[in-house]
């Protein structure tokens, strides 16, 4: 309940705030588990996928999000907490599986969970080579998975800004991919990097983003 409140108020707001630009909502399946896959510009597109799609997306946030002091600290857990993210630690092998595994029962459960294969940010708006949890999320559980590009949400909130700023964005949604099937033949290293190759290829195609041939580290400091 707390949710779809906080969605319908919250996505009526920011439509008529930033009138988004959004394309191909309508191939998204309307029920069942899926996995949504984008690229990745800014902080607040953990935000924009989830109002802009009619069913409950969850994304994993950075447990920071959650455990923030004061006043500030409490609005982040509320908003965090009210669009069904999922904490999430990062830096170590144990974390990276506590989060498949997250992804997974979310999926297992029928629901849409948000996955960014390059896993951070852009900071330079190229898009990075995907890492290949998304291709065990898509192997594992059958779910078909859906590219979606975004762009100009970099412009809403600036690495080092506060205050998130109105500017025009846009969302595009590919066709569903199927890939539970058709990979047995391949070893499991092999077949997560081919899924998650083919997975980077659709969401190029639906951004037209200049490609990186390398994995997009955090940024230190």
């Amino acid at each position: 309940m707390l949710y779809r409140t906080t969605r319908v108020v919250a996505s009526a707001m920011a439509r008529a705030v930033y009138r988004p630009r959004i394309e191909g909502l309508e191939l998204l399946p309307a029920s069942g588990p899926l996995l949504i896959a984008s690229n990745h510009l800014s902080f607040v597109d953990s935000v924009v996928i989830p109002l802009a799609v009619p069913r409950r997306v969850r994304f994993m946030a950075k447990a920071e999000y959650f455990e923030g002091p004061g006043v500030k600290g409490r609005i982040s857990r509320q908003v965090f907490t009210s669009l069904g993210a999922l904490p999430v630690r990062r830096g170590t092998g144990r974390d990276a599986i506590a989060a498949l595994e997250a992804g997974l029962g979310v999926l297992k459960d029928g629901d849409a969970y948000g996955v960014y294969p390059e896993g951070t940010r852009s900071r330079d708006g190229r898009l990075y080579r995907g890492r290949t949890g998304i291709g065990h999320l898509a192997l594992a559980s059958g779910a078909p998975v859906v590219p979606v590009a975004l762009f100009g949400t970099e412009r809403i909130q600036p690495v080092g800004t506060r205050m998130p700023r109105i500017s025009p964005i846009r969302i595009r949604f590919g066709a569903p991919m199927d890939f539970s099937t058709g990979y047995d033949h391949l070893k499991p290293g092999k077949a997560r990097r081919e899924v998650t190759d083919t997975i980077m290829d659709a969401i190029h195609a639906l951004s037209g983003q200049e490609r990186a041939d390398t994995y997009n580290e955090p940024a230190t400091g």
